[in-house]
């Protein structure tokens, strides 16, 4: 049987801008605060182009409230490693199912006429409760948002880069969840459990759909990150679960999926992958 070559000295020397010439749509990069902005900012200084999505109404009805999608843009654009590489951004309500199709689009269009990276980062907040509150409405809205437009968006990415020559390199989507298949799960949050369980089961299969095309399917638990949404006593509740006695920071899981989306990640496929710091529940 054939083996491949060992990497010679040069390959395994890694290039400061490994996304250099790459592509990238973020969604839900709506805060400063929040993950997707740390991820846009980490593949943005790899060297990558980016366009931010951003759903401002959703943000405005939450506490910690809306930001200025200009400024969240502009931070991003500061991190950019290539000085040829762009940051834009648009807006999106993906409870439209047209909207999906729509966003990778006029991403693909804004970036050049293609799309190497999708980082399927948004979720609907609230609007959740227990198995005894819950309702079909609730379940609708989670289902709408967190699970029916991730495969809306991964769909038609699927079908941007099957316009590119077989095997083009450095195809990546990559999905969130949030660890509800871990010990306790989420009794709090039913619907949002249960969309965000349904992305970590259909992970393999998207990996094995999307392969031919060289495109690699990860998901990404993150764990309790600090993205504003907690203080007082129950923030250091969740402090003391942690053995490094903080938080997780939105770059503590951008590090994990800007690595994932470099050629070194590239044999890594069909995953879920907990990045969350030996949380201890």
């Amino acid at each position: 049987m054939a083996r491949l070559p060992q990497p010679a000295p040069e390959e395994l020397r890694r290039g400061p801008l490994p996304l250099r010439g790459r592509t990238a749509l973020v969604t839900g990069a709506s805060r400063r605060g929040g993950i997707g902005h740390a991820v846009a900012r980490r593949l943005a200084a790899y060297g990558a182009s980016v366009c931010l999505h951003h759903h401002v109404p959703h943000d405005a009805a939450q506490p910690w409230g809306a930001d200025q999608p200009a400024e969240v843009a502009a931070s991003v654009r500061e991190a950019l490693g290539d000085p040829g590489a762009r940051v834009v951004h648009g807006p999106g309500d993906l409870a439209d199912p047209a909207a999906p199709a729509k966003l990778i689009a006029g991403a693909a269009d804004a970036l050049g006429g293609r799309l190497d990276i999708l980082v399927a980062n948004h979720a609907l907040s609230g609007s959740d409760g227990t198995l005894d509150t819950i309702d079909a409405a609730m379940l609708d809205a989670h289902w709408a948002v967190d699970t029916r437009s991730v495969l809306l968006l991964t769909q038609a990415y699927a079908g941007l880069r099957a316009g590119l020559p077989p095997r083009t390199p450095g195809g990546r989507v990559v999905m969130m969840t949030s660890g509800q298949d871990i010990a306790g799960g989420m009794p709090g949050e039913i619907a949002y459990a249960l969309q965000k369980g349904a992305l970590a089961s259909i992970t393999r299969s998207l990996a094995t759909t999307l392969a031919e095309q060289a495109v690699t399917v990860n998901t990404v638990n993150p764990g309790p990150v600090d993205t504003g949404y907690l203080t007082g006593d129950a923030y250091d509740r969740i402090t003391a679960r942690f053995p490094a006695g903080r938080w997780g920071m939105p770059d503590d899981p951008a590090r994990l999926i800007a690595w994932l989306a470099t050629d070194e990640a590239d044999w890594v496929t069909g995953q879920v992958i907990d990045s969350e710091g030996g949380f201890r529940r």
